[in-house]
């Protein structure tokens, strides 16, 4: 896979070393259990797969050469450039511009560009309207555009699927930026419509077999479908996308429980399914699946807490809070200040969508187990900033190469 010029204050020379020994060890990623970083009264178990992504990576080599090339120039990023608040910080600090906030509210008009500026497309990429606006004022848009492959795959497959006359079903969050511009791309082929969750998709299965009335799916899924989505006949023949940072299993679980809505209404069965239901395979993206899978590994691990490390409005951060979160105390934090005392953290609550303060939330037992994971847009930097911050606490003085000959033994 390509290698990509990332600043070097987004690195870690333990967490490069780390993951370059694990990949040593397991060049086929069939092993997700994690690595132990045994500090004696303190045990950190990281996951085998965590931290920045290829369509991550290859955003923030893009954005970062745009401002060298381009001295002088006014530059915009369209809105965040991935949702990790130290890369926008960073952005900002060097002249760049948000056009928009993450829900695609206007910050600054586009009739205050003018075609000698730069505007950034960021990693989850953008609805045609905005497209076709910048190319009007004479923006060459495709010049720094940063859209993850992994989402241009999406977009490609919503694609092949209207071409043979399947509405598309995107499984996302609604206000996301991804999810708005797959919903774009997907309804400008074929009539489409966003389920958020099961419960959207429980509601959508009553249109498909009749048992609510169509008058009432304009309430139901206001905002959610596209321009003259006819329920009688649009829902006839389906098949499910979705964005790429969702969770694998509800994903999953979505499609599943509608391809077998489509064969109880239709009567059909696996051979003719395909009549009325796409196989549009997982379009989940390949680092959203391996992180996840990783935490799967990882919660087998017996520990105290576990420490999620991301921006705090990360879809695929926040999916690997919900996985931590049933099995033990979880506390999503964006960096290492959110530990503020030797015993307390000011962490995301990712259900009232609010930082709060725990105290004591390191165990009084030794050692204490942490399990420790990052989102796709965090830093290893973040994170080995966090592993010292526990260290200090615990006054534990390892250092990195004495931690790295223990790593075959803890495997």
């Amino acid at each position: 896979m390509k290698k990509f010029d990332v600043p070097i204050i987004y690195r870690s020379p333990l967490i490069a070393a780390i993951k370059n020994k694990r990949r040593e060890q397991d060049k086929m990623k069939k092993d997700f259990s994690p690595t132990l970083l045994d500090y004696g009264p303190l045990q950190i178990y990281l996951a085998r797969h965590f931290g920045f992504c290829y369509g991550v990576e290859n955003a923030i080599e893009i954005a970062f050469r745009t401002i060298e090339e381009n001295p002088g120039k006014r530059i915009f990023l369209l809105s965040e450039m991935i949702h990790n608040p130290q890369v926008n910080a960073d952005l900002l600090e060097k002249g760049v511009q948000f056009l928009q906030d993450t829900h695609g509210k206007q910050v600054i008009p586009f009739e205050a560009l003018t075609k000698d500026d730069v505007v950034i497309i960021p990693a989850f990429g953008t609805t045609l309207d905005i497209e076709k606006q910048l190319t009007d004022i004479g923006i060459e848009t495709y010049r720094y555009n940063t859209t993850c492959p992994f989402v241009e795959k999406v977009w490609n497959r919503s694609e092949q699927i209207a071409k043979k006359n399947y509405t598309v079903i995107v499984h996302g969050k609604p206000t996301h930026e991804e999810t708005r511009a797959t919903f774009s791309h997907a309804s400008a082929h074929t009539p489409t419509v966003i389920v958020n969750d099961m419960k959207d998709t429980l509601l959508l299965s009553k249109y498909i077999t009749g048992e609510k009335n169509v008058d009432s799916f304009s309430e139901d899924f206001a905002g959610k479908f596209s321009e003259n989505f006819d329920v009688r006949k649009d829902l006839e023949r389906i098949g499910v996308v979705n964005q790429t940072t969702m969770l694998a299993s509800d994903t999953q679980d979505i499609s599943d429980f509608l391809k077998q809505v489509m064969m109880t209404n239709y009567n059909l069965d696996d051979k003719t399914i395909e009549e009325r239901f796409a196989d549009t395979r997982d379009t989940l993206c390949y680092a959203t699946n391996d992180n996840q899978s990783a935490v799967y590994g990882l919660l087998e691990q017996e520990a105290d807490l576990a420490i999620v490390v991301g921006g705090y409005n990360s879809s695929n951060t926040t999916h690997l809070v919900e996985l931590c979160e049933i099995k033990l105390p979880t506390y999503f934090i964006n960096s290492e200040e959110k530990i503020i005392a030797k015993n307390e953290i000011l962490h995301y609550d990712i259900h009232s969508k609010s930082e709060k303060i725990t105290a004591n939330f390191l165990a009084a037992k030794r050692p204490v187990k942490i399990l420790m994971t990052s989102g796709a847009s965090c830093p290893d930097a973040l994170v080995e900033g966090i592993i010292n911050k526990l260290k200090n606490i615990f006054e534990v003085d390892k250092t990195t190469v004495e931690l790295l000959q223990t790593l075959d033994h803890s495997q």
